[in-house]
């Protein structure tokens, strides 16, 4: 097999470099959002927006309980915007002066739902039915790190049931992970967003709407530590246009 010519070699070998470079130096500017799991849906769709409102920018979105989502910004995740469930978190991660407060801006409102599995089996209909003794497993998420589960405390402790049903929770890490134990009917029932109801309709059934809490406000803010942080602020700018707040009402959120 003949070996090609050195100049053939030296000009490839520069067009190849050529192509390398200019990839490079096209690569998508990539934008890191954590965000609360209820925003999984309608934070997915606005990235998907946003990138083709901006070619050349990538949104990466990494969702949890809104807790967990602080300790990993607190612990030095790379981070830009950070979106939280309650007013409680983003409260917390101003104190740790985690985020610019300059970029703080309230964008949606939620409600809390009582859900039972399709076809509701076990006949509950209200937080007191809760009580009843074949009601042996409540799916709630964490008070320590997830806000709806924080929510539904206050509610139950409210109706004073709190302490006595604390035997039965199953807890969740996210309002997603009390979402799914509904949805397969491994518990008799369990606290959620009405958004997160609404995005599993025919699945869950919602028993109860459920009161007695702080507001279900959520609140957004560009991270100290943010590199790009231009593009975050331009981000929840988007997010807070009638384009992103079009998208949050389509999967149930309310404005603040």
């Amino acid at each position: 097999m003949k070996r090609m010519p050195a100049f053939f070699r030296f000009i490839l070998a520069a067009a190849l470099l050529t192509v390398s470079y200019a990839g490079s130096a096209h690569a998508a500017e990539e934008l890191i959002v954590s965000a609360a799991a209820s925003l999984t849906n309608a934070f997915g769709e606005i990235a998907t927006k946003f990138e083709a409102a901006n070619p050349g920018v990538k949104v990466v979105t990494n969702f949890g309980a809104s807790g967990a989502l602080l300790q990993q910004i607190d612990k030095g995740a790379p981070v830009d915007v950070f979106a939280t469930a309650d007013q409680k978190t983003m409260n917390d991660a101003a104190e740790k002066k985690l985020i610019d407060p300059g970029t703080r801006k309230d964008f949606a409102r939620n409600g809390l739902a009582l859900v039972v599995p399709r076809g509701n089996a076990a006949k509950v209909a209200s937080l007191k039915d809760l009580a009843r003794k074949e009601i042996t497993r409540i799916a709630v998420g964490n008070p320590q790190t997830v806000p709806a589960g924080r929510y539904a405390k206050e509610a139950l402790t409210h109706e004073g049931l709190w302490d006595e049903l604390t035997p039965r929770y199953v807890l969740g890490e996210s309002v997603r992970q009390v979402l799914d134990y509904v949805s397969r009917g491994e518990v008799d029932a369990g606290f959620v967003f009405t958004s997160d109801a609404a995005a599993a309709k025919g699945k869950v059934e919602v028993a109860a709407g459920v009161g007695n809490h702080s507001p279900i406000l959520y609140p957004i803010a560009g991270v100290a530590s943010a590199e790009k942080k231009a593009l975050a602020r331009k981000y929840i700018d988007y997010v807070l246009s009638a384009e992103g707040m079009a998208v949050l009402a389509g999967f149930g959120f309310e404005k603040p």
